[in-house]
Formats: C-alpha cells, sequence, structure tokens
C-alpha cells in the first residue's frame, strides 16, 4: 500500500496485513485540526482498495485517545484539496470504511472522539479511558451520525443521557453499555489491540470485508441521510447565540451563562 506523505500529528505504520492510525497531538490532547481529518481519510480510502490492507487500528497516545475537534478551530469550514470539509469527509470515509475497523482507546475520548467509535468494529479500552458527548454544552448538535448510531449502541434511553447531559462515563460503565468490547490495565491495552488485529489480519480478507458489509447494509442505507440533517443542525445552531456563549466560555475557561440567550 502507498502510504502517501506524512504529517507530524499523525504516525502511521504498515506491517503484517495492519494498517496503524495513530493521532499525535499530545501538547492538545489529540484534539483533530483538518489535516489530521484529510490524512486520516486519505489513508482509510488507500486502504479500500489495497488488497494487502486487512485490518486498521485506529489509536492515541497511551495517555489520550483524542478530546476532539480542536475549539481554536472549531468554526472553519475550509475545505481541502480534494474540494471537501476534512471533519466531513473523514466522517463519510470512515462511515463507509470496507477495511475492519480496530480502535484503542484510552485517556479522553471526547465528542468525535467518542463518535467516531460507533463506526469501528471492534473497541478496546484502557481501564482509565473517559467517553463524553457534551454537543450541547458547546452549543451545537450531535454529528458523526450519533443520533442514530449512538441509540443504536446504547439504546434511545442511554443515547439521550449521553447526549441531553453530555456528562464523563468510566471504561467500566462503557463497557456495560456495549461501547466497547474489553477494558484492560493501562499498560496493556494497546498490546492486546495490537493482537486482535494480528488475529484478524490472519483470517480470510475477502471474508472479513464480506461479513462487514453484511454487518452494515442496514447502518449504511440510513446513515448518509442522518450525517446530512445533523450537519444542517449543527450549521444553525453555529449562527445562535448559546454557540457564541459556549465558545467564549471555554476559550475564558469560564462556567458559560445561557440565561440571556
Amino acid at each position: 500500500m502507498d502510504l502517501g506523505t506524512d504529517i507530524d500529528e499523525i504516525l502511521v505504520d504498515f506491517e503484517a496485513g495492519v494498517l496503524t492510525l495513530r493521532m499525535n497531538r499530545p501538547e492538545k490532547k489529540n484534539a483533530l485540526i483538518g489535516p489530521m481529518y484529510t490524512r486520516m481519510a486519505e489513508l482509510m480510502e488507500a486502504a479500500n482498495h489495497a488488497a494487502d490492507v486487512r485490518v486498521i487500528l485506529l489509536t492515541g497516545s497511551d495517555a489520550v485517545f483524542s478530546s476532539g475537534n480542536d475549539v481554536a478551530s472549531f468554526t472553519s469550514a475550509e475545505k481541502d484539496a480534494s474540494g471537501e470539509v476534512p471533519s466531513l469527509r473523514f466522517l463519510n470515509t470512515i462511515a463507509h470504511c470496507e477495511v475492519p475497523l480496530v480502535a484503542a482507546v484510552n485517556g479522553y475520548a471526547i465528542g468525535v472522539g467518542t463518535t467516531l467509535l460507533l463506526y469501528c468494529d471492534l473497541v478496546i479500552a484502557g481501564e482509565e479511558a473517559v467517553f463524553q458527548t457534551p454537543f450541547i454544552d458547546l452549543g451545537v448538535a450531535p454529528e458523526a451520525g450519533s443520533s442514530y448510531t449512538l441509540p443504536l449502541r446504547v439504546g434511545p434511553q442511554r443515547a439521550a443521557e449521553m447526549l441531553l447531559l453530555g456528562e464523563r462515563y468510566s471504561a467500566q460503565q462503557a463497557l456495560d453499555w456495549g461501547l466497547v468490547n474489553a477494558v484492560y490495565p493501562a499498560d496493556r491495552f494497546q498490546e492486546e489491540a495490537l493482537m486482535l488485529t494480528r488475529k484478524l489480519a490472519s483470517k480470510p480478507p475477502a471474508s472479513l470485508r464480506a461479513t462487514k458489509k453484511l454487518l452494515r447494509a442496514s447502518l449504511l442505507q440510513t446513515i448518509d441521510g442522518v450525517m446530512q440533517a445533523e450537519n444542517v443542525e449543527f450549521a444553525r445552531c453555529m449562527q445562535s447565540p448559546e454557540f457564541t456563549e459556549a465558545i467564549s466560555a471555554f476559550m475564558e475557561r469560564r462556567a458559560p451563562d445561557f440565561s440571556r440567550c
């Protein structure tokens, strides 16, 4: 597989059929910016057409997976060289990825750091993982198709709790609710995830992809429309006084005041 051009924020490794994408922006808790989205999308798109890629492993550092979108670039709709908004391109790509996806998560998995996991086929968590979907607290709406995929995964009541309250949940809660497949100590979760990817990579590749296609068929019949509807609501929310107050409060490190909105 042609790995393309490296960027510092995404570390890439390809060995024995396993393509590893590691988010590498530790000074910002792996907050996602346009070039990171674009690089991951390009690699996943290439992997769909690469017979030698059996499995994709998506991870961060041992201490943090991703704190979500970089709020400093939150309002940017700048397009990449393909003419697409990087975050939207990535979310569409991960939703339609034909290669089995395994995620290894520890520390913060916030916002899209949680919702992207709903497109991973298997999720291994470290015991220090923290999951949160604080979209309402930021004055916006759910994204990444999570208004549809999260109720499918955890049930409508728990999805409402996660999306309406925006509270944090532990690795054990995520395991109990079905967000992750297994939880391991922080010093072992990466090793366990890699062992799992190698086990998958040893299986018949055509059968792996065919099985994933069948498992995801009903989801993909709906998800594009859901994402489009979410994008409309998300953009509308970004024009509101609530959004302005939420982002100002975040940047100023104070509690937001929505009483006058």
